[in-house]
């Protein structure tokens, strides 16, 4: 049986993550978390620490679990990049399971946009537009983050360099280089995904739509089993899944 530490307990993350958890006979969450509770004091009992808290509170998460030899899955997503320099310090000392979305449909969306943008090439413009629901606090979402992280790279580009974060004004044309990236925020949203791929006379798109945070609670909890016995490191869900 795999024992659970859940930090962010109270959020909407947490609350489905302990209840999926609860219907699974190899599951035990021994410790839940949020603000106003110490993590060290329930730390000890747990096999792995499933971390859907805040995205400034994952440092401090992942140096506890280093110190106490404590496997990590990271669902926090909004880092600034000293944040992720902090995590990245103990990838030698624990495993970690790190991705912006746990969902399997959504894995299965960062393959195929891969792979289209391989095939289709720089005849195409790059688009992705995101929707979740009104109290998310980080814009664009970590999922679409990934989304342009992997076609900056299939393109070869700086992606700080080509993103443009919608459009305003006269912008004039839109260049064949930049990757566009339009947050929309409303209602109850769970998360909506799309990768717009348009060229001459043509346009293919890509859609995930999430209906419930269930798929995305049985996916974290489908890691923290994967993740605890594993060599240190930093691991994603395509690892998880055996998409490498």
């Amino acid at each position: 049986m795999t024992k659970l530490i859940i930090t962010g307990s109270k959020g909407q993350m947490g609350q489905m993550l302990i209840a999926c958890a609860a219907r699974n006979p190899d599951l035990q969450v021994v410790g839940q978390i949020d603000q106003g509770d110490n993590l060290a004091d329930v730390i000890a009992k747990g096999d792995v620490v499933i971390d859907f808290s805040f995205h400034s509170v994952t440092p401090d998460v992942a140096a506890l679990c280093a110190q106490h030899k404590k496997a990590l899955v990271i669902g926090t997503t909004g880092h600034s990049e000293a944040d992720k320099a902090a995590i990245r310090l103990h990838q030698t000392v624990i495993p970690m399971v790190w991705a912006s979305n746990y969902s399997t449909g959504v894995n299965t969306l960062f393959w195929l946009t891969r792979k289209a943008a391989e095939i289709l090439g720089p005849g195409f413009d790059l688009e992705v537009v995101e929707m979740h629901h009104r109290l998310k606090k980080d814009a664009p979402s970590g999922t679409a983050t990934t989304l342009l992280e992997i076609l900056a790279d299939v393109r070869k580009v700086q992606l700080e360099q080509a993103l443009r974060h919608g459009r305003k004004g006269i912008t004039g044309e839109r260049t064949s280089s930049e990757i566009g990236i339009h947050a929309l925020r409303g209602g109850d949203v769970v998360g909506d995904h799309t990768v717009m791929f348009s060229g001459k006379g043509e346009r293919v798109e890509l859609i995930h739509k999430a209906s419930s945070r269930e798929t995305f609670a049985n996916g974290a909890l489908r890691a923290a089993q994967w993740v605890v016995g594993r060599k240190p490191g930093i691991y994603d869900m395509q690892d998880v899944l055996g998409l490498k």
